[in-house]
């Protein structure tokens, strides 16, 4: 009978090098088997690794091979970008050990390390405009109803949360983020801050600062993460330079962390 392996999942962190953590190279250096999703693995340097890819939307599927891998004595990492528990496969992970399809994973020795999710990237790109209450939805509509996409951002808008997008666009669902920004712009002011942050960190990284009533969801793909500001966000200027891209202008996009700090005049 082999002996089990491990399996732990990893977050590569949002494109460049410099934000993939010390433990996340660590697993990688040591793994014997990579398991992602293609393009993911392509970030990752050359070496000995067995490395099997696959394309996007078979998460569990990719998550069961990893498993089996483990179960025959490999020591696999499973890839994700950004943080692996941010819609992404740890979630897949457990989804596939609750299955109990095969009961000798729930053997195989399992750990979540976390890494730089996108909107803490895009965040600290524009200043901090996650410094108060926010929360992060999915446009995404493969695995939950676009009513329940509509009625969550609803609710979030009602609650005054400063709201990141993940997945807002896609060439099979490329009017989500204008359905989204249209019923947004029925519950917010005009001018509320929104930021569209697409591949930051990496050499085509795009990053606008714009408004609720000016912001064009053409402008956006599946890359960008969209950070739509509460009644509280405010624009900074930014008196000491410090531009991140030709897009951002001079201005910081932050957040007060009191909800009743007093008005910048």
């Amino acid at each position: 009978m082999s002996t089990l392996g491990s399996l732990t999942v990893v977050g590569l962190g949002p494109g460049p090098d410099r934000w993939l953590t010390p433990e996340v190279a660590d697993v990688l250096a040591s793994a014997t088997d990579l398991v992602g999703y293609g393009p993911y693995l392509d970030r990752i340097p050359q070496s000995f690794h067995r490395r099997h890819g696959s394309d996007n939307r078979v998460e569990l599927s990719r998550a069961r091979l990893a498993l089996d891998l483990a179960v025959s004595g490999r020591k696999v990492a499973l890839v994700s970008g950004g943080d692996p528990g941010v819609f992404a496969m740890a979630s897949a992970l457990f989804e596939a050990l609750e299955s109990g399809d095969d009961p000798a994973w729930a053997g195989v020795p399992v750990r979540v390390c976390p890494g730089v999710s996108a909107m803490l990237a895009a965040a600290a790109r524009v200043g901090a405009p996650l410094g108060h209450d926010f929360c992060v939805l999915s446009l995404s509509d493969n695995l939950k109803p676009w009513e329940v996409v509509l009625k969550r951002l609803r609710l979030a808008a009602e609650a005054d949360f400063v709201i990141a997008l993940y997945n807002p666009i896609s060439k099979a669902r490329p009017w989500q983020l204008g359905a989204a920004l249209d019923t947004l712009r029925t519950m917010k002011d005009p001018g509320t801050p929104v930021v569209l942050a697409r591949a930051v960190g990496r050499h085509d990284e795009d990053v606008t600062i714009t408004t609720l009533a000016d912001c064009d969801p053409a402008t956006a793909d599946m890359r960008t993460l969209v950070l739509i500001g509460s009644s509280q966000t405010r624009l900074l200027p930014r008196k000491g330079g410090g531009k991140g891209s030709d897009n951002l202008g001079d201005v910081w996009v932050y957040t007060p962390r009191s909800y009743y700090a007093a008005e910048v005049p």
